[in-house]
């Protein structure tokens, strides 16, 4: 179990975590473990087989403290909704805009331009630090390829074939990754993007900081008064945070992959760090879990310059700070979205 700023994970099988008057206490076979005043806590992400008290699970859902339920490897399988805050007006202007295409397209296009931008800045970056000529070469044309990309986002006249852009320019993305890594590439090269279950280490590493962000992402749009299952990018599904989901993207490249990509090339995480499980999946280790989770909170705590509200912020809060922006424009307090673009 780790406290990382207000978020508390459990990851030891068969804790039991329960309110005590103010307190919330994590027992290990009936002996308590650790106690938290329950409002130093802002959310709990568990793994696997934990267990909570009917009377937190309540609390917890009347304050309007997050839960999170992970499997044990970090696959999410379901979060705490209390009951719904927020301004109803503000929600019924993101479902009337939801409804108009020509809306939602102008929306998405600055979604996926602001998603493109970021991983040609993290694919340029790459290519100036890159020591083989070969991964300079690839970088630097997925780098060009992105730009070109953005200029078509620009015209897509419908969503599709907006998706069908962002898609190709994810696919060279991911096609160039491996040129980014520098340490025991023959453990983590990125032959393909696989997930549930991830077949790869890299894989593995990937689908659990995504994971790790698209809760955050949906704390956003909660927090903020937006449907996180409304969006504008991605497809509505039933039980899809497709907002939040949208949200995501401009964070992909420069927090997740950025993150990942440091904890391999610095050897924070190595190819000892990970199972395959019966049937192929490929899950961490405990150990390197709680390092990805303590990089994870680090990560956010580092300001970066946001160019919108003109000032530094944590990189935790810019989730955010993208739902406060999009929920002015839904309102009309803005004449359109403005994405956030890492320099």
């Amino acid at each position: 179990m780790k406290q990382l700023l207000n978020t508390l994970y459990i990851q030891t099988q068969g804790a039991y975590l329960r309110l005590d008057h103010e307190t919330l206490k994590v027992e290990i076979e009936k002996e308590v473990k650790k106690q938290i005043p329950l409002h130093h806590l802002g959310s709990i992400v568990t793994f696997g087989n934990v267990l909570m008290s009917p009377y937190l699970i309540h609390r917890c859902g009347e304050d309007g403290r997050s839960l999170v339920w992970l499997s044990e490897f970090g696959r999410f399988k379901g979060r705490l909704a209390g009951s719904t805050t927020g301004n109803v007006l503000l929600r019924q202007a993101q479902h009337e805009v939801v409804r108009d295409a020509g809306s939602t397209l102008a929306i998405a296009r600055y979604m996926v331009a602001a998603k493109l931008q970021n991983a040609r800045t993290v694919v340029m970056r790459a290519a100036r630090e890159a020591n083989d000529s070969v991964d300079r070469e690839q970088l630097t044309k997925t780098a060009k390829l992105h730009a070109e990309s953005i200029q078509k986002a620009e015209r897509a006249t419908d969503l599709d074939t907006l998706r069908g852009i962002e898609g190709y320019a994810a696919k060279t993305y991911f096609g160039s990754f491996t040129c980014m890594i520098r340490s025991n590439r023959e453990t983590f090269a990125l032959l393909d993007r696989n997930k549930r279950p991830p077949r790869d280490p890299i894989n593995a590493l990937l689908s659990f900081v995504y994971t790790l962000l698209k809760n955050d992402c949906v704390s956003a749009c909660e927090g903020v008064g937006l449907d996180p299952q409304m969006g504008f990018l991605h497809t509505l599904r039933p039980g899809r945070p497709a907002l939040a989901l949208d949200l995501m993207e401009e964070f992909r490249a420069p927090f997740a992959d950025r993150l990942v990509l440091s904890l391999i090339n610095r050897k924070q995480i190595q190819p000892k760090d990970f199972v395959t499980r019966p049937g192929g999946a490929v899950h961490l280790v405990d150990d390197a879990r709680r390092t990805l989770l303590e990089a994870y909170q680090n990560r956010k705590q580092e300001e970066v310059q946001h160019q919108i509200i003109d000032s530094k912020a944590p990189f935790g809060l810019i989730p955010h700070v993208q739902a406060r922006l999009l929920a002015r424009h839904l309102r009309g307090d803005v004449p359109s979205y403005q994405p956030f673009i890492q320099k």
